[in-house]
């Protein structure tokens, strides 16, 4: 059983759980299948307690993937959510990866 199937399989039982969603979004990403991938991160950072993280990947990979503005965009987003949840740290991280991609930078 490869790890994306044992993630499969914990999810089915707890399929709220973040850090399991996450951790299949990661895999997607390894197998190359982005477009999954990108989809499982975007729905993680949506609702009213997003996760932070899946910002900084989704972002990541997007530069990976040569989609420069796209990931300017849901950095920004993910510096927003960052700092209003406290996370200066990954706030930070998120503006430093920004500022890597040139083009305009938050605020």
């Amino acid at each position: 059983m490869s790890r994306r199937e044992k993630i499969e399989t914990m999810l089915a039982d707890e399929p709220g759980d973040v850090f399991l969603r996450y951790s299949l979004a990661m895999e997607f990403d390894k197998e190359g299948r982005h477009d999954e991938s990108l989809l499982a991160l975007k729905e993680l950072t949506q609702g009213q307690e997003a996760y932070v993280p899946a910002f900084f990947m989704a972002g990541q990979q997007l530069a990976r993937l040569e989609r420069p503005d796209e990931a300017r965009e849901v950095l920004q987003k993910g510096v927003e959510e960052a700092r209003r949840q406290g996370d200066s740290h990954a706030a930070g991280e998120m503006t430093e990866f920004l500022a890597s991609l040139g083009g305009e930078t938050t605020r």
